[in-house]
């Protein structure tokens, strides 16, 4: 036999001195270590979540989760998923059936903190609602969120975000470039997810990302735009807490 060929016998590739087992669990726990993330800003989109590098220039991103629920040409507005405040809903007195619930109140990010946004998981689009993601929507007015608030029962269905992330098109998309996102896919698998503090960090590890936090000096630079108003967002609910 040639010393260089190689015998595939019972799942073992021979080589030589090399020897490498291939079995179908092995296999598949490094498929399920891969990476579902992209550095490509042809990959941004409405429904994908952007995941901050771990060197943020600014603190408003740092450690950030967005999700993208509007992406086109007229502007990009984001919801920052893992920044639950310590105001329940039922401080929100203009929202009926708000008050008896004790869900956290999101950051959704720097621009105009008084505009409440909810996302909602149905297989219903609720009032005004934007489409999001599979079973997911965006909503802006108050007919709409006071309409999800009666159809949900706790956070794991509706979750509410006082102020968004806001970009216009070529903006995001040199940040990309740049390499300060990774873009996830399937968006609606992260905004209820039950540990939102540590999510940052738990997709920063699907990437491969190495950490090495940035002293707080360094963080500065970037500015965040407010996006144009989309159609279904000209009449934003705008709130009053107790």
């Amino acid at each position: 036999m040639p010393a260089d060929s190689r015998l595939v016998q019972n799942g073992i590739v021979r080589a030589g001195r090399f020897r490498i087992v291939w079995t179908a669990t092995v296999f598949t726990a490094l498929c399920g270590r891969l990476p579902a993330q992209s550095t490509r800003a042809a990959d941004l989109a409405t429904g994908k979540v952007l995941v901050m590098q771990q060197n943020s220039a600014d603190p408003n991103f740092a450690e950030s989760v967005i999700l993208l629920i509007h992406y086109d040409k007229d502007g990009v507005l984001g919801l920052r998923l893992n920044q639950p405040s310590a105001v329940p809903l039922s401080r929100l007195k203009d929202l009926q059936g708000a008050r008896n619930r004790p869900d956290r109140v999101y950051v959704g990010g720097p621009v105009e903190l008084e505009t409440v946004t909810a996302l909602v998981r149905s297989p219903n689009a609720p009032p005004d609602a934007m489409h999001v993601a599979p079973d997911l929507y965006a909503v802006q007015t108050l007919r709409g969120i006071e309409a999800a608030l009666n159809e949900t029962k706790n956070e794991n269905g509706l979750r509410v975000y006082l102020g968004y992330s806001g970009w216009v098109m070529p903006q995001l998309q040199n940040e990309v470039n740049f390499g300060s996102w990774f873009i996830f896919e399937h968006g609606e698998r992260y905004v209820f997810d039950r540990e939102p503090r540590t999510l940052w960090k738990r997709l920063l590890d699907r990437t491969g990302a190495q950490f090495a936090f940035a002293p707080a000096a360094r963080r500065h630079g970037f500015v965040t735009l407010s996006a144009q108003p989309t159609s279904a967002s000209t009449d934003r609910f705008h709130l009053d807490i107790e």
